[in-house]
């Protein structure tokens, strides 16, 4: 029998490495929300840090129909552009996702890179490349070319997140189903969908993330009219620093743990039942 290698690294500095390093990372991580989080509550005029006394009047200025019209509207143009890019990847990926479970492994190993090459691609690129393209096929900028472009750039986080789940699933599952007399329909609505809801709303979720904060895709594709939340803070920052930035900052953190508190709540029930 062949002895074991010993570890060459301590167990003491092995741990040690480990805290340290997480540690530091974590503050990384988390050191730049807090500090926007705490900017936003500044009753100065101007983003500083350390803020000069607090309030909550950047807030108010925020959610003000009348001083911040054109930010609610680059918010709802943002939530629109998102939630339809959340819909159109769903289209997309829960039938790729399907159909690649069911083919050879070999074959799926081929066609699969295809799938997840927009990922690689850096978007800056892809961006210019579409709004090329949409003026030579006679398309011009707008809310739904925006919204197509972060289909193909996002769509594939949604096939990702359902193929991993799909790969846990017994496929004797749907085949039993057809034993039993269910249409196709029936198997897909009692058994593939509910199998994969929890990779269809990690990948929703990560979608609707991606496509929230997205800037170089919108920049090229969405028209004069359309303008959106990025892009918008973007400006507020160039013109002024405005401290509705770090507001809007604020309110972005908070909806996105919101979510994700939501989302372990629906999440971890299932995962129990499994």
């Amino acid at each position: 029998m062949r002895k074991s290698r010993e570890n060459p690294i301590p167990p003491f500095l092995y741990k040690a490495f480990v805290f340290v390093f997480g540690g530091l990372s974590l503050a990384y991580l988390v050191a730049p929300i807090i500090i926007a989080l705490i900017m936003s509550f500044t009753n100065g005029q101007t983003l500083k840090y350390p803020p000069e006394g607090f309030s909550g009047r950047w807030y108010e200025a925020l959610f003000d129909p009348i001083r911040s019209d054109t930010e609610h509207i680059a918010a709802g143009n943002s939530l629109k552009i998102a939630l339809f890019a959340v819909l159109g990847s769903l289209l997309f990926a829960v039938p790729a996702t399907i159909g690649m479970a069911r083919m050879k492994r070999s074959t799926a190993a081929s066609i699969e890179p295809l799938l997840l090459a927009p990922l690689v691609l850096p978007s800056l690129v892809y961006g210019l490349a579409a709004l090329i393209v949409a003026n030579f096929v006679g398309f011009q900028p707008s809310l739904w070319l925006t919204v197509a472009g972060h289909v193909v750039v996002f769509g594939p986080l949604m096939y990702r997140a359902t193929s991993v789940v799909a790969q846990g699933i017994n496929p004797s599952l749907a085949e039993a189903s057809a034993v039993m007399g269910a249409t196709w329909f029936t198997t897909l609505r009692r058994v593939s969908l509910p199998l994969l809801l929890p990779g269809i709303l990690a990948g929703a979720f990560l979608v609707f993330i991606q496509s929230l904060d997205n800037v170089s895709v919108s920049l090229f594709l969405a028209d004069a009219r359309t303008t959106v939340l990025p892009l918008r803070m973007f400006a507020l920052i160039e013109e002024s620093l405005d401290v509705r930035v770090a507001a809007m900052s604020g309110v972005l953190i908070g909806l996105t743990l919101i979510v994700l508190l939501v989302a372990r709540r629906v999440l971890t029930p299932q995962q129990r039942q499994a």
